[in-house]
């Protein structure tokens, strides 16, 4: 299994695709627009991957961070929700702001994904709207990717507690009263007090 991947992106292509080189080996993998948009050739960036093995094919999914990943992984576990709809949903804005569409039972957001449907839309709000944990903000979420929107950075805090062992929910529970302002080491120490 590959986890991730550390190197220079060499080459972009389509509208999700790139290939990272590492010590002289490419890797090819799809990313969502957020990642896409932010990785300009020649630099070096890590991604996150899931590493999907079928019968007749090996696929690489990239992620700029670990958060993305597991809203990924979330997503594919729904029933009529593969891959390829699950890069789709994740290219509709940044990782937060898809996880706050969920939390906040956003259809309509989810179903504007190409390639997923309003029944699909549905059962990704039902499936998932208690395991993503809770609304960082209320309302409709906007599309932001498909043009040239720069990317937020991903929370570096939420990040290490999924690496520590967090479930996606409980780690954005534990940050929910933590202010931003702080240090990525301060966050994490008082959401473990917390």
């Amino acid at each position: 299994m590959i986890a991730h991947l550390k190197g220079i992106v060499e080459e972009k292509f389509g509208t999700n695709g790139i290939i990272v080189d590492v010590s002289g080996v490419g890797y090819e993998m799809l990313v969502p627009a957020p990642d896409f948009e932010a990785s300009n050739l020649g630099e070096e960036r890590k991604f996150y991957t899931y590493h999907q093995v079928r019968e007749n094919a090996e696929e690489l999914y990239g992620f700029s961070s670990l958060a993305a990943k597991k809203i990924f992984e979330l997503l594919i576990s729904v029933q009529g929700v593969g891959p390829k709809a699950g890069i789709a949903i994740m290219s509709l804005a940044d990782a937060e702001e898809v996880r706050n569409a969920i939390a906040n039972g956003d259809t309509a957001f989810v179903s504007k994904a190409s390639g997923v449907g309003k029944k699909s839309a549905e059962r990704v709000i039902v499936d998932l709207r208690d395991k993503v944990g809770i609304p960082s903000r209320y309302g409709a979420t906007e599309v932001k990717y498909g043009g040239g929107v720069k990317t937020d950075e991903p929370d570096e805090a939420l990040d290490a507690l999924i690496a520590l062992g967090f479930p996606l929910k409980e780690a954005t529970a534990a940050l929910e009263k933590v202010p931003t302002d702080l240090s990525v080491e301060e966050r994490v120490k008082l959401a473990l007090k917390g």
